[in-house]
């Protein structure tokens, strides 16, 4: 079930996909929503594999909604690879009726990029953890906006929501 509102999601751990076209980013929450852990980097395949390796992690952190980064333009409109991440959402709908709200990831990798170099991370290294660095962003702005009681989510007109 797509929310409009990320508040609506029930109460508990959540997590965080940065979808791209070679990965996903994966991150989770603690059930009080207050630390946000990179948790791994799903190596894309076909999407059923994808979907099982992102619903199995999902099921052992016991998570109560899916945040999904959404690679919105600068200027705010859509591109390949928003559409791209919305047909993951819809298609993974299909498999199961799990609750997900999108989240703007406009810079997210740009964050989590200059995080990884303030820790100190070698620039070899990196390029294993920029993935599910950048799905940790996306759930902390996602968590700031459910905290802040921010509403507004970029959604297509053709999106099915709550």
């Amino acid at each position: 079930m797509l929310f409009l509102d990320p508040a609506l999601l029930p109460q508990g751990p959540l997590m965080a996909i940065d979808p791209g076209t070679k990965t996903l980013g994966v991150a989770v929450s603690n059930t009080d929503r207050t630390l946000v852990t990179p948790l791994t980097t799903i190596q894309r395949e076909k999407f059923t594999q994808d979907a099982q390796a992102l619903l199995n992690l999902y099921d052992e952190r016991a998570c109560v909604g899916l945040i999904v980064g959404l690679p919105l333009h600068m200027h705010g409109g859509d591109g390949r690879r928003a559409q791209s991440s919305r047909s993951f959402v819809t298609n993974l709908l299909r498999l199961r009726d799990l609750p997900v709200a999108y989240q703007d990831e406009r810079l997210s990798t740009f964050a989590a990029t200059e995080s990884l170099i303030e820790a100190g991370v070698k620039p070899s290294h990196r390029k294993d953890f920029v993935d599910a660095q950048a799905a940790a962003v996306i759930l902390e702005s996602a968590i700031g906006r459910i905290n802040q009681g921010v509403t507004h989510t970029p959604l297509a007109p053709d999106d099915p929501i709550s």
